[in-house]
């Protein structure tokens, strides 16, 4: 009997760890539940994309925002009463309301399918909707494992994310704590080949940095002229998912610290160079790291729910 107590305890843990919960996902979780799940989210995205340009490269960020933080369960989403949620943090603050508002949109859309209605996580939403942002942005389409439960928390204090001056060791060292390699960790960069930044996360460079091209810092330097002001993280293409991001890194026109620093380490430089040059790897590789990142912190039935209201716990 106290063997049979020990197996259950340990069949218990296991399916409490963070490897089991990981081990739930697969590409066809819904496929009896909810069988037209991905065409109605990426009809979804699609509309919201039509609207605003901002809303897919802000879905995007608020998927690796979510995820960084206690998991990709959906906390991100979480409005608490008391203001003590992770969007009001300060490193949450620049997150667009376009972002927010393309996953409700995705979530009421399928919930008004009756086969759908509050069986489909807002946390799974969120993951399809970041997939359906780059590939309907020209980046790579790739399977969603699914099956994730959202998380019942959300607080300020739980948010630690990296910053736009990290240096290579910093980066790597966050990255890791997610179970990330440095590979993961540039193809993942190169998210930021799509949307924005206020001056105030680069404007210390403009001139200080040996790393940044004269003429491109020249150029911010006329447009950081007040506390409104904003560049284009990849000024070439700001709204095509490409590997334009990188050719800007070997030409010193990164715009944050911590993208710039990924051509100035000899340690990275080689992963940018080839990335600059072959865009179908850096495809293949960002679809690869948004898999794993997809499965950091995944939430099962035993510490999850499926939000009726992505904003609210049930």
């Amino acid at each position: 009997m106290a063997n049979l107590r020990l197996a259950l305890l340990a069949a218990a843990a296991l399916l409490l760890s963070p490897a089991f919960a990981a081990a739930q996902l697969r590409t066809d979780y819904y496929a009896t539940i909810c069988p037209n799940l991905e065409a109605i989210v990426r009809g979804s995205v699609k509309y919201s994309m039509g609207q605003s340009p901002i809303s897919a490269p802000a879905a995007l960020r608020l998927f690796f925002h979510d995820c960084a933080v206690r998991g990709c369960d959906a906390s991100i989403m979480i409005v608490n009463s008391n203001g003590d949620d992770e969007w009001r943090h300060p490193d949450d603050q620049s997150l667009k309301q376009e972002g927010f508002q393309t996953i409700l949109d995705a979530k009421a859309a399928v919930d008004s399918d009756p086969q759908c209605r509050h069986k489909v996580s807002c946390a799974d939403i969120l993951a399809l909707a970041a997939r359906e942002s780059v590939s309907q942005s020209g980046g790579p389409s790739y399977p969603v494992e699914l099956g994730r439960y959202d998380g019942k928390i959300s607080t300020k204090n739980s948010v630690v994310l990296p910053h736009a001056d990290f240096n290579l060791d910093q980066l790597n060292g966050f990255f890791s704590g997610l179970g990330l390699s440095q590979t993961d960790m540039i193809a993942l960069s190169g998210g930021h080949t799509m949307g924005a930044a206020d001056c105030s996360f680069f404007q210390y460079r403009i001139g200080t940095d040996p790393s940044m091209d004269p003429n491109f810092a020249a150029q911010l330097g006329g447009t950081c002229v007040n506390s409104q002001s904003f560049a284009f993280l990849d000024g070439s293409t700001p709204v095509k998912f490409d590997n334009a991001y990188y050719k800007n890194l070997q030409a010193g026109r990164g715009l944050l610290g911590s993208d710039q620093v990924l051509h100035a380490d000899v340690r990275s430089r080689g992963t940018v160079d080839y990335y600059a040059y072959d865009q179908g790897t850096f495809f293949y590789d960002f679809a690869n790291a948004m898999t794993r990142l997809g499965r950091v912190g995944v939430k099962t039935a035993a510490d999850g729910e499926i939000r009726r209201d992505c904003r609210f716990p049930n």
